[in-house]
């Protein structure tokens, strides 16, 4: 057991601090604190021992400069059973430190601020926190680092119990949370620094951490958790108000669906099957646009992940529980229509928060051996950058359902394709490994009536035999990024058909 008679307490999240430190003291236990802290600590009554009056030296520079001393890491590092490392504390004054109770300035949460400047951000980098706390852990054998007002409690009944002492396993332990957390904290200040110039650095330093167990992954003989990243945005943070424990294909879904519906401004919603759209609406209200979408495959629907970009009505929640479905997602619900929700036990319901981050976070996907890096496809297509390439012009109407599908293209697996009409999905051909195989398929797959809606394609048709394939069902307009050596073909197979035709010069496959 390590005994604790003196605490160095410099917290920025100054929760619990006061009991905890006011418990330290009916142990004995010395206090030394830092500005704010120590004031906070003297405001509750509690005696603290200034900084300076250790090391005998001004905290200055609007607190940059205070615990960046010998005589606080040397009180830290000394090794207690080595005699040279005693003599130097008595040779130089130094004072044993048996105890850190450090948390570093709010750096996330800093930079997840809307406009938040680079000066402001730099000067919420922590030196001296990060400095005491691999200070104390690195003698974990003879210090107590503690960096989570969550360890408080133990700590304290582990200390009554003990004569205020602290045994090494504890020690140990708290140790390697501390590592951890400078790990994190630094690849987040690092992350943000190689970020600002919009390049890829040569090293990605990064951390998430453990949520939970998940039941098992994509399939039952495959173990599976869920982790989070430092944004305090995203599917990883939602809130579950009820249901079953979501799974690894539902927080999949989820996400395709949650992307999705977030691409539109009107009020939107998606079904999700297997990361693709089952269908997708747009309407005045939740419950217009859940049924627009459902009508496009009413039979996909079933078992489906159900998204909307606004707070959901009761008439949407009465829609939705009519047939099964595993997952809503939503940033909000209206009272009666969560407590309709809530009375389907397997249903489970979910509540984003509004993203207030940057949509500019990186995507990484894992191949063996390495992992591939991208920005996010965050690219919005507007009426201006449409080029017109058919004799015939696309009316307003067309534009309307033209853009509307491109969107809905844009988050469905290449080779894609989607027939609509303006703010309803008809059909949808998904993953198909030739593209007149998608025409082919999201014709076949539709509920609502091919004639008369349009054709969106997420990249150039190679071939005319894919607008003569959509054609033959009688579309009236296509949307394509163009870019074919065969694109006057393709031009002239439209003109044949009397479509109207526009390039948009962007692909959006999606793998």
């Amino acid at each position: 057991m390590k005994p604790i008679k003196r605490a160095l307490i410099s917290v920025s999240d100054k929760t619990g601090v006061i009991d905890f430190a006011r418990e330290l003291k009916s142990l004995n236990v010395e206090i030394v604190s830092t500005g704010g802290t120590a004031k906070a600590l003297r405001d509750a009554g509690i005696e603290v021992r200034d900084i300076s009056d250790l090391t005998g030296f001004p905290e200055m520079m609007d607190g940059r400069v205070k615990t960046l001393h010998p005589r606080v890491h040397g009180g830290l590092l000394a090794l207690r059973d080595n005699p040279d490392h005693v003599a130097a504390m008595q040779q130089h004054g130094i004072e044993p430190i048996d105890m850190v109770v450090v948390n570093l300035y709010p750096f996330a949460e800093t930079i997840a601020r809307e406009g938040v400047t680079r000066e402001e951000a730099i000067e919420q980098i922590d030196i001296g926190g990060p400095a005491m706390i691999r200070s104390a852990a690195k003698n974990a054998a003879d210090v107590a680092v503690v960096v989570d007002p969550a360890q408080y409690p133990s700590l304290i009944e582990e200390l009554h119990h003990n004569t205020a002492s602290l045994s090494i396993p504890t020690l140990r332990r708290l140790a390697t949370e501390a590592f951890r957390l400078t790990a994190e904290y630094d690849a987040v200040v690092s992350s943000y620094l190689a970020g600002h110039d919009g390049s890829f650095p040569p090293t990605l330093t990064s951390t998430i951490t453990k949520v939970t167990d998940l039941r098992y992954g994509e399939n039952p003989h495959q173990r599976a958790a869920l982790y989070k990243t430092i944004s305090s945005d995203g599917l990883a943070n939602a809130a579950i108000l009820s249901g079953k424990e979501m799974s690894f294909n539902n927080y999949v879904d989820a996400d395709a669906a949650w992307q999705l519906v977030n691409d539109f401004h009107d009020t939107a919603c998606a079904i999700i099957k297997h990361t693709n759209p089952a269908g997708v609406g747009l309407g005045e209200t939740t419950a217009d646009a859940y049924t627009k979408a459902l009508a496009t495959d009413p039979v996909s629907a079933f078992g489906g992940i159900v998204a909307f970009n606004r707070a959901v009505d009761v008439q949407a929640a009465q829609e939705v529980t009519k047939i099964f479905t595993e997952v809503v997602i939503a940033p909000g619900y209206d009272a009666a229509a969560l407590e309709l929700l809530q009375t389907k036990k397997n249903l489970r319901v979910i509540r984003m928060a509004v993203e207030t981050a940057p949509r500019t976070e990186l995507e990484f996907r894992q191949i063996s051996g390495g992992m591939l890096v991208q920005t996010k496809d965050l690219h919005e297509l507007r009426q201006e950058d449409l080029k017109v390439v058919t004799k015939r012009r696309p009316t307003d109407d067309e534009i309307r359902a033209l853009l509307f599908a491109w969107t809905v293209c844009k988050h469905t697996k290449s080779n894609a394709i989607v027939y609509a009409r303006a703010g309803q999905t008809v059909g949808v051909g998904a993953g198909q490994m030739s593209r007149v195989d998608s025409v082919k398929l999201g014709a076949m797959r539709a509920q609502l009536p091919v004639a008369g809606s349009v054709l969106a394609s997420d990249a150039f048709f190679p071939f005319r035999d894919g607008l003569d394939e959509a054609a033959r069902h009688g579309i009236t307009a296509v949307i394509q990024p163009g870019g074919s050596v065969r694109d006057e073909e393709v031009i002239s197979a439209a003109d044949e058909h009397g479509l109207a035709m526009v390039f948009t010069g962007v692909r959006h496959f999606k793998h």
